[in-house]
């Protein structure tokens, strides 16, 4: 057990030296291009664009769109969630919209998302079952459509594609969103999802730049 141990212990010390090392090297490559880079980058940021994108590890946002720092705020959750009553992510909307004055925000999930497949079941996997009774929320809204779907892997993609949709109209109802639109601030709302197997992102077509979209009663009256 002790040999076990300590080869996980050393792994881990050289994966920390690794990423250090990295650093070095990357900082490096920016300032052989550019002496100024980081200079200008510290003197502030304008990003036309916020992205709200899940966890994974195997989706970041700066690399699928080629965008360089300064060019992405970013908020990521588990299944890239917008959930009204979600104070983190309702500040970093509320920063983007009213201080970067973003002029677009992408909700991006991606196919093979754990926390969508998770909420296509009912085995616990602890604290997180509290967050993921949000993403059922959206299939039992579904279901009819979903259940319809006879092959899993399809029924799997097509409720990613839906959270997403869902989460976009969500962004539309927030008051923050709103409340821009009525002061004429100029902001469109859009839903990817990202293909692991492929790196190609697919625009589901749902596209908000105003609140004529929405029901009455989530057009909110300022």
């Amino acid at each position: 057990m002790g040999d076990i141990h300590d080869h996980v212990h050393t792994s881990a010390e050289e994966f920390y030296k690794k990423i250090i090392d990295n650093n070095k090297v990357w900082s490096e490559t920016k300032l052989n291009t550019d002496p100024e880079y980081f200079a200008k980058l510290a003197k502030g940021q304008s990003p036309p664009l916020l992205w709200i994108g899940c966890s994974d590890s195997r989706v970041p946002a700066n690399e699928v769109i080629g965008a360089q720092p300064g060019e992405v705020f970013v908020h990521r959750n588990i299944a890239n969630m917008v959930i009204h009553s979600d104070m983190n992510m309702l500040s970093v909307l509320d920063y983007a919209v009213n201080v970067l004055k973003v002029q677009h925000v992408i909700v991006c999930g991606h196919y093979g998302c754990g926390g969508v497949k998770a909420a296509m079941g009912n085995h616990s996997i602890g604290l997180i079952d509290n967050w993921i009774r949000h993403i059922k929320d959206v299939y039992r809204h579904h279901h009819t459509y979903l259940n319809s779907i006879l092959d899993e892997t399809d029924r799997f993609n097509a409720f990613v594609e839906l959270n997403v949709k869902e989460q976009v109209s969500d962004l539309a109802k927030t008051s923050i969103v709103q409340n821009a639109w009525k002061n004429g601030q100029e902001l469109c709302l859009h839903g990817w999802v990202y293909g692991l197997d492929s790196g190609i992102v697919k625009d589901l077509g749902v596209n908000f730049c105003d609140n004529g979209d929405l029901d009455k009663v989530h057009q909110l009256q300022f």
